[in-house]
């Protein structure tokens, strides 16, 4: 049996990748990146560009285990981000997938307004066996 700590370290590090890969799929760098690992685990992307009918607030993508990949702007208090739309059925979706999603959603076609469906969170197993290839790939690429 593998220690819980380690496996909390390799989710955190696999979730690190794959929002860093998505972060720069959509040409922001990993400043521009954050995750929250704890249930359900949780990923921002800050993006540049602004939406016609929001102009004055940031847009970023979004990303909990349970939803995958929705396009937000951020309201002017300490409320939650405005949800605008929803990738799609995989919460785990191809970076490029993601990227091509926030090009549309800048565009004016934020995507479904419902969430796909709510997936069970707490999984990080799961969730690690999907992003591991993320992790193996950055290290190739420092």
């Amino acid at each position: 049996m593998v220690p819980l700590l380690e496996t909390d370290f390799e989710f955190t590090r696999a979730l690190r990748a794959y929002t860093a890969a998505v972060g720069s799929a959509c040409g922001a760098g990993p400043e521009s990146c954050t995750v929250d690992t704890g249930t359900p685990a949780s990923a921002y992307v800050a993006l540049d560009g602004r939406l016609p009918r929001f102009p004055d607030r940031d847009v970023a993508l979004i990303w909990d285990e349970r939803h995958g990949w929705a396009l937000a702007v951020e309201t002017h208090s300490a409320e939650d981000l405005l949800v605008l739309g929803y990738l799609g059925r995989d919460p785990l979706a191809r970076p490029a997938e993601v990227a091509r999603y926030a090009a549309r959603a800048l565009a004016g076609k934020p995507g479904r307004a419902e969430p796909p469906w709510l997936r069970e969170a707490g999984d990080h197993d799961r969730l690690t066996d999907r992003l591991r290839p993320y992790v193996t790939s950055l290290l190739a690429a420092s």
